[in-house]
């Protein structure tokens, strides 16, 4: 395993003259994807046709690549399976959950959490009647706020806005107590910092992998279902490559068996392909290496803007331990900002109302981007040079 990043930035397509603190929004492209994804489609999908299932091993994708994930997030080896996207991933893990509970109807979560996370609750809770509700309160009353009367406790371990990160185990010990049943969103944990569902107690755990692990735009979810529940979690969504035999074609559905019956949809072979050949990279380093790097590369971006751009506001928490890997600052024009420095070529994002996030991954980050990052930000914050209307007109995707 390699802690010297330099031989892991050298594997990435990254455009020349670009600081891309994005990735924590969507991965760049690893210049092997592309000829994997060449390779499936020419000598597997072109050659083989529908063989390819088969031989090509498309069908088993799911699963094996399930595992290469649960490595990253310190799951048990067969209880991370691939597909759909994340949205469907916590609409399954909470259908479950709720189901496991029944003499309850109280999802908790909190402000912090993804919104689409919040929309597919609410959703749910719809479906199954005016008895179900989503409560929400601020992140740090989670703790205070998990009684005997919540179901599921639904959280993201690493707040999309600010990167303030929960404390899994605590949390999940916490609601085991009180009886409910725990689901945490990785989208912003996984690939960043070292996760622990196993040893954390986690219930179910969902993620996505286009942001630190590269698969590519739409790239698949992954689920993770404990061993405990791998035998019982019904799924809501009973698609057929869950079912026990799916080329038996009954008509009535038998859920697989174990994490096989979390299946929903035909895998997505061609993403599969491209997060397959990202994961090549991660099986080069260790996730305490990452951590350690990446804290060092957000110290550094803390200390550097603070001192240059007093004008900005800190969001994210200075404590380790309670950081992910992203730094967000705030201010009234935060947008029009971003597009100032994206414009000079230094790519982060905005969320509203007033976020300016910055995401760090030490596999094509270092020390030397850090400090040209902050030396760009310095002069647009300096010269008001965010202050023209190109960059105060909203896109689409901000």
């Amino acid at each position: 395993m390699t802690r010297d990043f330099s031989d892991t930035r050298a594997l990435f397509d990254l455009p020349e003259g670009v600081i891309y603190l994005d990735g924590n929004s969507l991965g760049p492209l690893p210049k092997a994807a592309a000829a994997r994804v060449a390779r499936t489609v020419t000598e597997e999908w072109g050659q083989m046709l529908i063989t390819g299932w088969n031989k090509a091993g498309w069908m088993e994708q799911p699963s094996k690549t399930g595992d290469r994930i649960g490595r990253l997030i310190g799951a048990e080896p067969g209880h991370v399976v691939m597909g759909d996207t994340l949205s469907i991933k916590v609409y399954q893990a909470l259908a479950s959950a709720l189901e496991m509970n029944p003499t309850r109807r109280v999802i908790l979560s909190d402000s912090g959490n993804f919104p689409s996370d919040l929309y597919m609750a609410e959703g749910l809770c719809r479906t199954l009647g005016p008895d179900y509700s989503l409560k929400t309160v601020a992140p740090e009353q989670v703790l205070e706020a998990l009684d005997d009367t919540v179901a599921v406790m639904m959280i993201t371990e690493v707040d999309y806005r600010t990167g303030r990160r929960h404390d899994m185990a605590a949390l999940t010990a916490r609601a085991h107590e009180v009886g409910a049943l725990a689901v945490w969103d990785l989208a912003h944990s996984a690939g960043a910092l070292p996760v622990e569902v196993a040893k954390g107690g986690a219930d179910f755990a969902v993620g996505c992998t286009y942001k630190y692990l590269n698969s590519g735009p739409g790239g698949p979810a992954f689920i993770y279902v404990a061993p405990r529940h791998a035998e019982t979690a019904r799924p809501a969504l009973s698609g057929w490559l869950g079912h026990e035999a799916p080329f038996a074609f009954d008509l009535d559905y038998r859920p697989g068996h174990g994490i096989e019956r979390m299946r929903v949809g035909t895998p997505p072979v061609l993403q599969l392909a491209a997060l397959d050949a990202s994961l090549d990279i991660w099986d080069k380093v260790e996730m305490a290496n990452i951590r350690e790097a990446s804290l060092a590369l957000t110290d550094r971006f803390i200390a550097g803007v603070e001192a240059a751009c007093p004008g900005l506001e800190l969001a994210t928490p200075r404590d380790h331990a309670m950081r992910g890997s992203q730094v967000s600052f705030r201010h009234p024009e935060g947008y029009a900002i971003m597009q100032a420095l994206i414009a000079r070529g230094v790519i982060g994002d905005f969320r509203a109302p007033d976020i300016l996030r910055f995401g760090f991954t030490p596999l094509f980050i270092n020390g030397e981007d850090v400090d040209k990052a902050i030396a760009i930000i310095k002069d647009v914050m300096d010269g008001a040079l965010w202050d023209r209307p190109e960059y105060k007109t909203r896109a689409r995707v901000t």
